[in-house]
Parts: structure tokens; sequence; C-alpha cells
């Protein structure tokens, strides 16, 4: 039979849980100056073949290639040219737009639910450019600008969105929940830290093919607290596996703060050297920083020197979805006060810095994305919007589950048929 009363001995002090608190919460002035920013270019850049121990200090360090005048300085600096810079700027500056609409479109009761990738645009978006076309990505529901700067059309984005006529996937996913093979984008998962292990496994499976595509697996700083992400991290370490293990973290895993997943105790990019791979900690809103830790772990991987961990370090500016109001649990006005800054604007005063760009130039891409997002989805609308769906063609719901309909099914898709047309 249990004590009722807990057992005291003399001179033992009682034990207590610590429970992490974000430093600050709504009404508190936004205050970031407890994050160390290390001077640009100030981080050393190993050799691919390097130990773990040599890459021990950038886990902890971060990866920055632009400085404060807006120039690329240092070992990690890419030295790409002006059109491929400018290409991520518009892609960058495409997926804002692109979110803008569809965040409104949910609003105005078109679509059911939206996510914003709002100050993370560099992430995705350049790891795309630094990764070859037949690399293969699992994402989460924040990564669609690697579709956007592969090409994935806009429209078929939205009539994924509004679930209609469009919708290559007949609706059988929620909205922002993309699936495209051809532009290597592995079906999202709402269930987080899945795309380790399953990165992970693809990319054992291209190793073991004697192929040359490696994976990309992608989780937020929450979901490094799930059991996926340790076994994903202990089979790329065990079979050296080719893949690129990257952890967004945007401070916010819904209304937790990343010290729940004990970021107070550690760089998430630490965790990689208890499992003997490098683990880079790199600025995400820095474009030439992600470039190059990519770069950096996709030749590593194709060179069959194993996986590597990323932590990209950013800040969610918005909520975590439409369903989320931030306000709650954090100070207004915190993105606009994040030391990293934002990432388009990063990027166009670095062309500037160059001379490759202009407020002028700037001002008519800006213009002309805009001007292609609105075509599109007034063609996506034209298909149907959400709340339509759901009347025509019942009977799809049941196809591509079993090769041959069991008899039991059978009669219930007639049914709903039958039903659907009373």
């Amino acid at each position: 039979m249990r004590d009722k009363e807990p057992a005291k001995r003399p001179n033992r002090p009682e034990l207590r849980l610590h429970v992490p608190e974000p430093r600050f919460r709504p009404g508190d002035a936004p205050d970031f100056s407890w994050i160390e920013v290390p001077p640009a270019g100030s981080a050393a850049k190993p050799d691919i073949s390097a130990s773990v121990a040599e890459t021990e200090p950038l886990a902890t360090g971060l990866v920055r290639v632009l400085d404060e005048d807006h120039k690329a300085v240092g070992p990690w600096n890419p030295k790409l040219e002006a059109d491929t810079l400018r290409k991520i700027l518009r892609d960058m500056v495409l997926q804002r737009i692109f979110d803008d609409r569809m965040y409104r479109a949910q609003r105005q009761g078109k679509t059911s639910f939206y996510m914003k990738a709002t100050g993370e645009e560099a992430i995705a978006i350049t790891a795309a450019a630094a990764l070859d076309r037949d690399d293969m990505n699992f994402p989460t529901y924040r990564q669609q600008g690697l579709l956007i700067a592969r090409g994935y059309p806009l429209l078929e984005m939205m009539c994924q969105i509004y679930s209609n006529k469009g919708d290559k996937l007949h609706g059988r996913q929620l909205p922002i929940m993309y699936s495209s093979k051809e532009h290597g984008f592995f079906t999202v998962s709402g269930n987080l830290a899945t795309q380790f292990p399953q990165a992970v496994g693809w990319a054992m499976a291209s190793a073991i093919k004697g192929d040359s595509r490696i994976a990309v697996g992608w989780i937020g700083d929450g979901a490094t607290a799930e059991g996926d992400f340790h076994s994903g991290m202990t089979f790329a370490a065990v079979y050296n596996a080719p893949a690129i293990l990257c952890v967004v973290n945007n401070q916010w895993a819904i209304s937790s703060f990343s010290g729940i997943a004990g970021a107070e105790k550690a760089t998430f990019a630490q965790r990689a050297t208890g499992y003997g791979i490098p683990g880079l900690r790199v600025d995400g809103n820095d474009v030439l920083a992600v470039y190059s830790a990519m770069r950096w772990a996709a030749d590593r991987a194709r060179s069959n020197l194993g996986s590597t961990l990323i932590e990209f370090f950013t800040y969610r500016a918005e909520g975590h979805s439409t369903s989320d109001d931030p306000t709650g649990y954090r100070p207004a006005g915190e993105a606009k006060a994040w030391p990293l800054g934002d990432p388009i604007d990063r990027l166009k005063h670095h062309l500037v810095t160059l001379g490759e760009w202009d407020d002028e130039r700037h001002h008519a891409m800006h213009h002309e994305c805009d001007t292609q997002v609105r075509a599109a989805q007034k063609e996506a609308e034209k298909l149907g919007v959400l709340p339509q769906q759901g009347t025509d063609n019942i009977e799809s719901m049941f196809d591509d589950v079993y090769a041959d309909v069991p008899w039991n099914l059978a009669e219930q898709r007639d049914q709903a048929v039958s039903e659907g047309r009373e």
C-alpha cells in the first residue's frame, strides 16, 4: 500500500521537475538579445570528408554568409551567379504571395485549412536550388517552396487545396498536403517525424540499388521529441545512408516553444554528435548559408560519407496554421524583432549591393508574381472550391483501395451513389 505522504529524509532537498517556459508571453516586449549571433563568415568550412569531431563546433555556432552590409563573406560563400540568386528571390516572392492568397481564400470559406511559411521561404526554396532535380524530399506541411522552386504548377497546388475536379489526389489529402513523385516531393504526412525514417529508408534503398539519388527528410523542432526522429538517426548513422536530415527550428511547435523539445539544453544540431554524424546549425534566413550547407551535405552523401543533420535556425513569422492565433502565446511584433531578419529582404539587398538588382525591377517582379498567382486562382476556382465538393462522382472514394472491391464495400458504394442521386 502506497504512503499518502511522500517520504522525506533529513539533509536531502525535495525533488522538483523543470518545466520549460518561453522567455516572453503576450503583453511582454519581444527581446531576442539572448540569442548569440556570430559574425557572418566566422564559421570554418571543413572538407566533406572531415571527421565528426572536426564538425562539432558547427553544431553549436551558426553558419552565416551575408553580413550586416549585405555582402557575402567567409568560407561558406557559395559564390552563386546573379541569375541563380534572382531565380531564388523570385521563387521566394512567388511563394509568399501564393501563401497570402491562399490564406485569404481560407478566411473567405473557400477551403478548410492553410499553413503559411512566412519568414521561412529561404529554406525549402534554396534547398531545391542546391539539390539535384531527381533527389527525393520527404517534407512536412511547410515545404511548399520545394514544389514552387521546381516549377510545379500553381494551378494544381490550388486545386489540391480546394479538393476540386482538378485535384490529382482526388480530395484524399488535407489541403496543403501535396504529392508529386515527378518533382521529388513525397506525399506529405500530418504525422510528424515520420519523414526521417522514410527518408533514410529511401536513401538506403537508393544505395542498395546502386543509384545516385539522395533523400532529404524534413521535420520541425517539435518533432525532434518523437521516437521516429531517433529511429531515423540511428539507421542513418549505422548504415551511412545517403541522406540529409533537416530540422527547421522556427522556435514554435504550434503553441509549444522549442524548449519543450529540448532547445534549452542543447542545439538540435548537437544531437547529431551522439549518433556519430555531422551536425550543422545554419542561419535559415540567409540564402547563401542555406545553399552552401545543403550542397556540402549533398556532396558528402553522394561521396558515400553518410548523412548530415542540419538545423535551420529561423522564426515562424505567423501562426502555425489558419486554426492558430499566435497572439495567445507569444508577444505581438515578435517576428519583426527577430535578429536574423527577413530572408526576402536580405537577398534583395544583397543583389542590390552587387549591382544586380534595384527597386524598380523588384516591384515589377512582385507585380508579375502577383498576376501569376491571381490567374492561377481564377482558373482553379472555375473547377470549384472546397464547400462545393462531395456531391459529384461519389463512387470514386472507393477507388484505389482494393484491387477487387469486397462485396460489402460494393454495397456501400452503390448505396452512396443511389442516395446521392436522390
